[in-house]
């Protein structure tokens, strides 16, 4: 970062830290937020600011004075989600700014939230080796681990990201996601802990006249510390700093909405399906289900299909339809790990979807939730559309399905985790609203065939 860019960007911060100060509280500053989201943050006047970036701390002023709070919403969204409001941080498209490139935006915050996710399944791993050595001194015959996030991690990424910029208070300069990770994996064994208990269980003698033996057992529940905790502990933030990162987080919750992890909460099988093929759209449809116990327990890198792999099952519903191969979810998420789409304890990078379909040679392009006449349009053509989900309907967290036809105005689907839900018809209207906001790779919608 240049000397003249970093001085301007101090001045706009600045401004910003005494407006924070006189507005104080995170509801004054999500009132604002939604007053600047109804038209875009990055409006025509922030645009002309950006523009004009050698004299972005006297048109910050300037803003603020035309904007107020509409600026400041921006000033305190987190740099490492908006990077740099000149052009020495991360840019967008063409190299314009990133707060006017919505793509780059999704796209820095997709890679920290799956960053996060993967230390956290990281902490579980350390937490069990500190399990296995606290057992290991106890004399105590067998153990056993309660872990409540088996397969589920849980997170407040947005906070986290808060915390982090906020720790690092108005050096704009050092905030890196890089730098984050690294602080994390440093505070490694702050984010599990455990409680241990003692029983004694009886074990049946194998014949008759033989006596029971008594065997000492250890439970050890983890548990997850919570975000409150990391930030005394491993962020070391002030009261002021925590404040700052509750406003951070609230307004990112505001702007980027839904979660996007993929993760199928029941962990049981189903009995194997079998052949079964849907003839009731345009394309008559191969489906795949991701719990099928042909496919449930294998592994989807370190993970399980069964819990995270809707996206390469439902890569295999599409596949399998629309060419002439026939490929299951085993395949696919072989494939999927090998081509580097796989993302540990999230379920698969979005980039998945254009990428199988690419490989198998079929035609793809990403759709949003405002172009419905498209979905529609290439449904009635006989092609597929992939669509990530959000809390709703078909999950609670995030999951892929496939968008199979049209019948009488409404749509139907292959759902990889549920062949119930694929065996209904829904309204287009209950697909668009809880459609993923945070998808990249051209999501949350793509249309293939």
């Amino acid at each position: 970062m240049s000397e003249h860019n970093h001085t301007g960007l101090d001045e706009a911060a600045s401004v910003a830290s005494n407006t924070m100060q006189a507005v104080r509280t995170g509801k004054a500053i999500s009132a604002a937020a939604k007053g600047a989201a109804a038209g875009g943050p990055y409006g025509a006047a922030i645009g002309a600011a950006l523009s004009a970036r050698k004299h972005i701390g006297k048109i910050a002023v300037a803003a603020l004075v035309l904007l107020a709070l509409p600026l400041l919403f921006i000033l305190l969204l987190p740099g490492i989600i908006f990077g740099s409001l000149t052009d020495s941080g991360v840019s967008g498209a063409a190299g314009q700014p990133i707060l006017n490139d919505n793509a780059a935006i999704t796209e820095n915050m997709n890679q920290a939230a799956f960053a996060i996710n993967q230390i956290l399944g990281e902490g579980i791993e350390n937490v069990q080796e500190r399990i296995a050595n606290d057992f290991a001194g106890t004399g105590g015959d067998h153990y056993e681990v309660v872990n409540p996030y088996e397969g589920d991690l849980i997170s407040n990424a947005n906070l986290f990201i808060s915390q982090y910029c906020a720790a690092k208070n108005l050096d704009f300069a050092a905030i890196s996601l890089t730098d984050m990770e690294q602080i994390l994996r440093a505070g490694l064994t702050h984010l599990y802990s455990f409680s241990r208990t003692m029983e004694v269980r009886t074990v049946p003698a194998e014949e008759d006249g033989e006596e029971d033996t008594a065997e000492t057992w250890y439970i050890y529940t983890i548990r997850y510390n919570g975000e409150a905790y990391f930030a005394d502990t491993i962020f070391a933030l002030t009261d002021e700093q925590k404040g700052l990162a509750e406003n951070y987080a609230e307004n990112l919750s505001l702007f980027l909405g839904d979660g996007l992890f993929q993760y199928a909460p029941s962990t049981n099988t189903i009995t194997a399906l079998g052949d079964v093929r849907f003839t009731d759209g345009e394309t008559e449809v191969i489906y795949f289900n991701q719990l099928d116990e042909r496919y449930a327990n294998q592994p989807y890198g370190t993970d399980h299909i069964g819990g995270y792999g809707c996206g390469p099952t439902s890569m295999a519903i599409v596949v399998s339809s629309l060419t002439s191969e026939t490929v299951d979810p085993v395949q696919m998420a072989r494939w999927a790990y090998e081509h580097g789409y796989w993302c540990s304890k999230s379920g698969s990078y979005h980039t998945l979807i254009p990428g199988a379909a690419q490989a198998w040679g079929l035609s793809v392009e990403g759709c949003t939730a405002s172009e419905p006449q498209r979905i529609l349009d290439a449904l009635a053509d006989g092609k597929l559309v992939v669509a990530l989900m959000t809390k709703g309907h078909f999950t609670k967290s995030g999951h892929f399905i496939v968008l199979r036809g049209v019948q009488d105005e409404k749509i139907l689907v292959a759902d990889p985790a549920s062949y119930r839900r694929s065996q209904k018809v829904w309204e287009l209207s209950i697909i668009l609203n809880e459609a993923s906001r945070r998808a990249g790779a051209g999501g949350p919608f793509w249309i293939i065939g």
